[in-house]
Parts: structure tokens; sequence; C-alpha cells
């Protein structure tokens, strides 16, 4: 048994609105992890194999949650907006880095003598830029730290790992990195073909928050719609005993009628064989602690 923790960048619980996308359009995978009420006030859903509830992304503080405090706080499980006294982002402040070196759910399943594995890979010029500024994201940071490789072209091309956009387009169109284009059924394929080899799996996917920014529908529902055939694919084809993770770090996208992050609560969808460990689960600060007992239970 595996946990698959799908990331979302940037995804609240909306209203039923004009300005949502969600409430605008229908997306499958959403409605089935939501029971079809995927917005603010929704009923919560707790099964032994399937959990969905809103839960907090504001961590006590004021202000507009921010991506760098927020995932800190959802990798390791410490308040990181309440370490530095502030919301934080897009990169981990140097107040919190620390604990995405030291305390992460990698490092977790690691002295737990299970085997963690990062999905996404990163284009040349990333490596460049980080090196030569220092400058990780939250992921890369937590990932490097627990000494596990950031996958990069070759991967790609082993199909044993992912881009950002799930098809392939910007390295090739922007990048001019000779990769095929794929489907979402081939993305959640070539998962789904890894997770046997390892404990947790954890793949990010950040387009939504940019989507949210530009205030856009066609940008929105353009990287929602194949993250949703993404989805839907794993839901109808990963193991029975496998546990789908799938959450977010604040809202944005769900409210398109500003430009900024939103106090929003953030959805968090559990379906699987371990689903009950995140029952108790009630902010951000509860994830990490939760994936960790799954992998171990499994």
């Amino acid at each position: 048994m595996a946990v698959i923790f799908i990331f979302i960048d940037g995804v609240g619980l909306g209203n039923k609105s004009k300005e949502n996308p969600f409430y605008v359009q229908n997306y499958e995978s959403f409605q089935i992890l939501s029971g079809e009420d995927f917005f603010e006030e929704a009923e919560h859903i707790i099964k032994s194999n399937q959990i969905y509830k809103g839960i907090d992304a504001n961590l006590g503080i004021e202000g507009l949650p921010q991506s760098g405090t927020g995932q800190t706080t959802l990798f390791t499980g410490h308040n990181a907006s309440q370490v530095i006294g502030k919301h934080f982002g897009p990169f981990p402040h140097s107040g919190i880095k620390h604990l995405l070196q030291n305390e992460s759910m990698f490092n977790a399943v690691q002295e737990h003598g299970k085997k963690p594995y990062f999905m996404n890979a990163y284009p040349p010029i990333f490596f460049e830029f980080s090196k030569r500024r220092n400058r990780w994201s939250c992921t890369t940071l937590m990932t490097k730290s627990a000494d596990l490789q950031l996958n990069s072209t070759q991967e790609v091309l082993n199909e044993t790992a992912l881009t950002a956009e799930i098809i392939q387009n910007a390295w090739r169109e922007k990048l001019q990195i000779d990769i095929p284009k794929i489907t979402p059924k081939d993305a959640a394929n070539r998962l789904l073909n890894v997770v046997p080899e390892y404990d947790l799996i954890l793949y990010e996917y950040y387009l939504t928050d940019k989507a949210g920014h530009s205030q856009n529908f066609d940008d929105a529902d353009r990287v929602l719609q194949p993250l949703d055939e993404f989805l839907l694919h794993i839901l109808k084809h990963k193991r029975a005993d496998d546990t789908l993770v799938v959450t977010s770090d604040h809202g944005n996208l769900e409210d398109l009628s500003t430009k900024t992050h939103t106090t929003n609560k953030v959805p968090l969808f559990v379906m699987g064989g371990n689903a009950a460990t995140f029952t108790k689960v009630e902010s951000l600060i509860d994830v990490k602690d939760a994936v960790v007992k799954s992998v171990d239970v499994g």
C-alpha cells in the first residue's frame, strides 16, 4: 500500500458564484471527491475509505496565507507562519527552511524505513537558476534535504517523472526540449506505474495558483481540464489499498474576482485504504502527521 499525495497550489473552497470556476464548470474528479458539493459550506464526508472536509489555511495569523509558509506547514506539521510571525511566500523564509530540511514528511517516512518519491521533474534552466541564487521552492528544498534526487529531462524520457503542467507542453514549446506530448491519462498511468516502488509519492501542481492570479476563466479552465482528467484516471485505476490525498496550501482560484489569495478553507480529499487516519485533520498543521501515520500503517 502507498500514499499518493497530489498537492494542488492555490485552491480553496469558494461560494456558488459566477466568479468560481468550480461553480461555472463541472470537473468530474472534484465532484466525485467532494460528493458533488465543492463549496465553502459543504457537508463533510467522513467514511472509512473517504474523507472530504475544508481545513484551515490561515494558521492563526492575520493577513493572506502565502505559499512559502503554507507549504512548509503542510509538509512539516509545524505552524511556519507562527514561527516567523507572518505569512510569507512564494519561497520559504530563511527562518523556516530548517523545518523543510530536518522535519519534513519525507524525513519522517524515511525514519520509519519507508521510501518517498517526488514525481515532479525540472528543466535544466531551473537547476542553473536555483543553484546560482540558492533559491529553492518548498518541495525541492524538502526533496534535496532528504537526499532524494530531483528529476530532470532524463527521468521524463524514462517515464518516471512528470513536468509541472502534466501534459509536457511547456518544455517542448517554450524551452525547445525534445520530449513528447502526453495526455493526462498517460501522465496518470506514469504515476501509477511508479507507485508500487514507493510508500509515499508526491506530485505538485502549481499552475492553479498562477491561473488564479490571472483572474481569467480561460486560464482557469486550461489548467483545470488536464488536472481533472489526471485525477479522474488515478481515482478509477489506483489500487484499492492505496490512499489518494489531495489538498492545497491556500485559496485563490476559487474566487476570480480578486487577484490575491483568499482566506477560505482549503479542501482535504482522501480516498482509499487508510483514509480514516485523516479523520481528525482540521488544518494544514495536521496533514503531515496523518500522511506519515497512513504510510506507517500501510
